[in-house]
């Protein structure tokens, strides 16, 4: 398959990214980029999105992009660094990228800007890469 297809083979059968609203913009190997707009289910009780919706968001960016390849991997670490509040109704871009790969080991960055061009997260994550193939 190619990194595309793996991308659109996932996102078929992944509920709770369709859910979120992603779109997937572009695709590369160990790359992908996505959007979303931020919905008034997305808020919290301080009308801002949620963490765990920047946090969702990057989590399926770092899935897609890893698993491009054709191997299919899973994440073992991440985290997160929240640095601007988002709202409804804000357009957000996603995009993964590579930092390295190894045989078993894969690490990648994703950052997500609003509209404005503004960094309102920063996320890292770590994945297994499994002999698994797509």
């Amino acid at each position: 398959m190619t990194p595309k297809e793996v991308v659109e083979h996932m996102m078929n059968n992944d509920a709770f990214s369709q859910w979120l609203g992603i779109k997937v913009e572009s695709v590369g190997l160990g790359s992908c980029k996505l959007s979303c707009v931020i919905n008034a289910q997305m808020l919290n009780g301080h009308f801002i999105a949620h963490g765990g919706i920047a946090y969702s968001l990057a989590d399926s960016a770092l899935a897609f992009a890893a698993n491009t390849y054709g191997n299919k991997c899973v994440s073992i670490e991440t985290s997160i660094s929240h640095l601007l509040p988002v709202r409804e109704n804000d357009q957000l871009s996603i995009e993964c990228s590579e930092i390295h790969r190894g045989k078993s080991v894969g690490t990648y960055s994703v950052d997500i800007h609003n509209q404005k061009q503004e960094l309102i997260a920063k996320f890292k994550g770590t994945v297994h890469i499994s002999d698994k193939i797509w």
